[in-house]
Parts: structure tokens; C-alpha cells; sequence
């Protein structure tokens, strides 16, 4: 069950959220709920389709970008949360999103917010 979302929270309080794996069997966020976690997470992750988190990070060179690639999946496998990831020269995309509902819960904002804390 995804952890309860209060009014105003700014990314580093997502960040200092727990991640609560799904087991299914819940819908994926929509409407008003999934428009207020996009604003609380903020840039440079954006919604899209209403169904996925997409974020592009941008690295002085191959080595800085593989160095944030390593930290992600580090902590992706500390949370088993995984995100999919590209690495380019000078660049990471990730993509996140729940697959046992097919689409977005308030985790994939706490684990989006906790990548981009890796960036800092």
C-alpha cells in the first residue's frame, strides 16, 4: 500500500519517504492525485502519458554520467525498484513506473525524488 501523501510536499520530503513495493491489485494514480505528486517532484522528471516518470540528467563527460548510472542502480537494487535506464556520453534517461498496475503509485515519485538527490 503506497504511504499517505500530505499537501505541499516539496521533493527532498519525498525524498525522505520510503518506498512501499506494490503488490498489485491497486489502480495506477490518476487525475488530481498524480498532477499534485508531478508538482511536488518537479524538475527534471515529467509525467508521460499519465503512465510513466521519464528524466534526463546531463554529465560533463562518459565517465560522470556512468559514475550517477552506478548510484542508480545501486540504489535501485537497495530499494528493488528499477528503473529503466539510458547512458549516452554526457547523458542519463531514466524511466520509472510501477508494471504490477501498469502505470504510476505515489512510490515512483518517493523513488524518482531519491534518484534525483543522487545528482546533488
Amino acid at each position: 500500500m503506497p504511504a499517505k501523501t500530505k499537501p505541499n510536499k516539496s521533493t527532498c520530503d519525498l525524498a525522505a519517504m520510503e518506498c512501499v513495493p506494490c503488490k498489485g491489485g491497486v489502480p495506477p494514480l490518476k487525475g488530481a492525485a498524480l498532477k499534485t505528486l508531478a508538482q511536488q517532484l518537479g524538475a527534471p522528471w515529467r509525467v508521460v502519458k499519465n503512465h510513466h516518470l521519464e528524466a534526463e540528467y546531463m554529465f560533463k563527460d562518459f565517465a560522470q554520467a556512468l559514475a550517477f548510472t552506478n548510484r542508480v542502480g545501486a540504489l535501485a537494487e537497495k530499494a528493488n525498484h528499477h528503473p529503466d535506464i539510458y547512458l549516452a556520453w554526457g547523458r542519463v534517461r531514466l524511466t520509472l513506473w510501477t508494471h504490477k498496475v501498469d502505470g504510476l503509485t505515489e512510490s515512483d515519485f518517493v523513488f524518482a525524488a531519491k534518484l534525483s538527490s543522487l545528482k546533488r
